[in-house]
């Protein structure tokens, strides 16, 4: 027996993933809702420290030689297109290192 109501709610939960990822690519988007996924998740842990510090976006833009536009793109949940070097750059500024995981799907 899985686990009780817990083990049946993980299984529809992967199910639906799998159905959803699936769908997605039958579609020809996946990789840019993934990509699309993984900047949100990158716009929130950035926001989540600049607020943790009290900064003002003007600071943060001003300590990485950037407009307040630029850095206004690099917090955009929806605009996927930072570089590497951006995105260190940004999270250094904040007093932050970026860790990068590639892992196995489940």
């Amino acid at each position: 027996m899985r686990g009780g109501k817990h083990g049946m709610d993980m299984d529809k939960r992967r199910r639906f993933e799998e159905e959803s990822t699936e769908h997605l690519r039958e579609e020809g988007v996946y990789w840019e809702a993934e990509a699309a996924r993984l900047k949100q998740t990158i716009a929130v842990a950035l926001m989540r420290q600049i607020e943790q510090r009290g900064l003002a976006l003007t600071e943060l833009a001003a300590s990485l030689g950037t407009s307040r536009a630029a850095l206004n793109r690099i917090l955009d949940p929806a605009n996927t297109s930072i570089t590497l070097t951006t995105l260190t750059r940004t999270a250094a500024a904040l007093g932050c290192k970026v860790k990068l995981e590639i892992v196995v799907p489940r």
